[in-house]
């Protein structure tokens, strides 16, 4: 096994591996690309409740765009707003959070 050293000199060197439904992985990977993080880092800093602070780069604002381009879509494909499920107003939220962040920077 591989042994990797984190930012504090930390050997990581440990698996966890846990379950997700497919609803829930695609979350989780709205998240890690709208952070600029490691899906690694990401997971870490939210499972040991660590802030997540987005560094505004072109890969974030690239990942911004493409989630308001989905999330368009979707919003046209719905015609009356109690269609909206939950999943799409938590990709809105997670957006809409990333985007106000980075305003303040």
């Amino acid at each position: 096994m591989d042994k990797k050293l984190d930012a504090k000199g930390r050997w990581r060197n440990k698996t966890t591996s846990f379950m997700m439904s497919p609803e829930e992985r695609a979350d989780l990977d709205i998240r890690v690309s709208l952070s600029g993080l490691t899906k690694q880092e990401y997971m870490v800093r939210r499972l040991l409740e660590r802030d997540i602070i987005v560094q505004p780069n072109s890969r974030i604002y690239k990942a911004l765009r493409n989630q308001m381009t989905e999330i368009l879509n979707e919003l046209r494909r719905i015609e009356n707003g109690a269609n909206v499920d939950d999943e799409l107003l938590a990709v809105i939220k997670t957006v809409a959070e990333t985007y106000n962040g980075l305003q303040e920077k």
